[in-house]
């Protein structure tokens, strides 16, 4: 690092590091928007594509983190636990407004193991519970009175908060990645890029131009 003018040996701002594993700087970054970030810093846009080959994005929620790879939990009925299904291609974006930074995440993605997703469902709010029994999710619903009816049965079947099963078809995808690219916004959109690329089992780090 030079400390002298506040850049890395690459020229950018001190933010970004002189760390060879994307994961590592990705922690640290996540650490100062937890600080800041007003509402849900693990909050992303996951974007995914079928086998139509239609991209579709929607914001869901990082609940995981390892040297692996970042992981997230929905039903697989729904239309993304549909789309990684059929293509096990997808990327994610963060934004955080808050410290003007950005992080994309693009490669492949694979289903967790049941030991890792019984835990995590276990350690979820019993309504969030009741709620992944419930709902069919994306599917077409009449009248939103027929879900609530659901949710009702759900509490009646699983009355004690600690036994309450996790459904088969809920569980969670780690995305393995095979790009990261890290963004500072810059006055007058001279703006700051730093992308890691996976080569074998080595992280190559290349500049971009904004």
């Amino acid at each position: 690092m030079n400390q002298k003018n506040g850049k890395n040996s690459l020229g950018l701002d001190k933010c970004f590091g002189d760390l060879e594993n994307p994961i590592e700087l990705f922690k640290i970054w996540f650490s100062e928007a937890e600080k800041k970030e007003i509402n849900d810093p693990n909050a992303l846009a996951l974007a995914t594509s079928g086998s139509d080959n239609q991209p579709s994005v929607r914001m869901v929620l990082l609940k995981g983190i390892n040297e692996k790879g970042f992981v997230f939990y929905t039903n697989f009925s729904s239309n993304k636990g549909k789309d990684l299904k059929d293509n096990n291609k997808a990327s994610m974006c963060f934004h955080w407004k808050s410290i003007r930074r950005q992080v994309r995440i693009t490669g492949n993605v694979e289903i967790v193991s049941d030991t890792e997703a019984d835990n995590y469902f276990a350690s979820r709010p019993y309504k969030n519970k009741i709620g992944a029994w419930a709902s069919s999710q994306s599917s077409v619903m009449k009248k939103r009175e027929n879900f609530l009816e659901n949710v009702k049965k759900m509490e009646k079947k699983y009355p004690e908060t600690s036994k309450v099963p996790r459904p088969p078809h809920w569980s969670g995808w780690r995305l393995i990645p095979e790009q990261i690219e890290f963004w500072l916004d810059g006055e007058g959109r001279i703006h700051e890029r730093l992308l890691y690329k996976k080569i074998k089992n080595n992280w190559l780090k290349e500049l971009l131009y904004p």
